[in-house]
């Protein structure tokens, strides 16, 4: 019984610290949607989001919209899934893409993106008014977010060799029954495209993304706030910044092996002064990306990125380099294409290496 009740008042904790973190996120107005920078596809993991010049396929609709004109097959379904802390929180992506008749290349795309913690014990409620300990008064509620995309690309000329494409983004966050969020903003691209080089730049939320928070409580769960000494959330907007993806690539082949290299620069204003390159106002984030294949088939990827300057353990007074560098494999059978990825390799957060799965899968008619 005594273990019980240790791990339910150790739940009610965990909601406490849980809410106190989101009051924390909506009073300052940083890392406001942070799902939304995890990324989709194994492939882009692998080179650590380094692909917006050389996306090609339907999650383009994330990283750079102007390059999902590039999608060739009439119908295209991407998906994703990765699991952290043992399983406890998961990140899941689907996309459809169609591509549409046109004089010039042009492709409409559908993305729902979910990261969400399930099952959390509820535990607000395990202490009755008359201080019994109920535990048919504990449930289980989600923490969620979700994120809708409509996107669309069209190619300027009928080569293909210049795109451009926007992606209005539909936000949905959720804790429990008690807290919700709407949120709305836009995504814009452009890329460019020759035998050899590669080119693309993204302004991701262009429109500065707004998020609208609402929460409802009841009056004995108000009580209980009140006795814990815990601030009661209440209604809030919350801003997502502008920034922007300028990458650029160079892909060539040697009989069977192709070969393809990539630098991003993310550009923005969310006050990360560990960036490599930061100001008062602005910051400079580098990614770099390769990729290698044989035969159009089987395709190592490498990556690395997170490069920031962290206070020297050994001398306070002074700044060192990290960097965080991801790895990757794809393998291409006919329509089916299977990417692995694994992450957060020497992570100066600590966080243990995560394994991403995702495929893609061609719908071409007559085949």
């Amino acid at each position: 019984m005594m273990h019980k009740i240790n791990f339910y008042r150790n739940g009610l904790f965990a909601v406490f610290i849980f809410l106190g973190i989101l009051t924390s996120s909506l009073n300052g107005q940083k890392f406001v949607n942070e799902f939304l920078n995890i990324g989709v596809g194994a492939r882009a993991h692998g080179m650590f989001g380094a692909v917006s010049a050389s996306v090609e396929d339907g999650t383009a609709a994330y990283w750079n919209p102007g390059a999902l004109a590039s999608v060739e097959s009439p119908l295209q379904l991407n998906a994703m899934h990765a699991s952290w802390f043992g399983g406890i929180s998961n990140y899941d992506y689907f996309s459809i893409s169609k591509k549409l008749d046109s004089r010039n290349p042009s492709v409409a795309c559908f993305s729902l993106i979910r990261l969400g913690v399930d099952n959390i014990p509820y535990t607000l409620n395990l202490i009755s008014a008359d201080g019994t300990v109920d535990y048919d008064r504990v449930t289980n509620f989600s923490a969620a977010d979700y994120a809708g995309l409509f996107s669309y690309s069209r190619a300027l000329d009928i080569d293909g060799d210049w795109a451009v494409g926007g992606s209005v983004k539909i936000i949905h966050r959720s804790v429990g029954k008690f807290g919700k969020a709407w949120g709305f903003g836009a995504d814009v691209g452009i890329r460019y495209k020759s035998d050899n080089i590669l080119f693309g730049v993204t302004a991701k939320d262009v429109t500065t993304t707004v998020n609208t928070w609402s929460f409802s409580f009841t009056d004995e769960e108000k009580e209980t706030f009140a006795n814990t000494n815990n601030e009661i959330p209440v209604s809030s907007t919350e801003l997502t910044l502008p920034r922007i993806i300028v990458g650029g690539g160079y892909k060539g082949k040697i009989s069977n092996f192709s070969y393809l290299g990539e630098v991003d620069l993310n550009i923005s204003t969310d006050g990360t002064k560990a960036a490599i390159f930061s100001g008062n106002h602005i910051n400079f984030d580098p990614s770099l990306g390769f990729e290698g294949g044989y035969a159009d088939k089987v395709f190592i990827r490498f990556g690395v990125g997170n490069i920031q300057k962290v206070i020297n353990p050994t001398n306070a007074a002074t700044k060192k380099f990290e960097l965080q560098p991801n790895v990757g494999l794809g393998l291409k059978l006919g329509r089916l294409r299977v990417d692995y990825a694994l992450t957060n390799l020497g992570s100066v957060s600590g966080i243990k290496a995560s394994h991403i799965f995702s495929i893609g899968l061609d719908f071409i008619p007559n085949e």
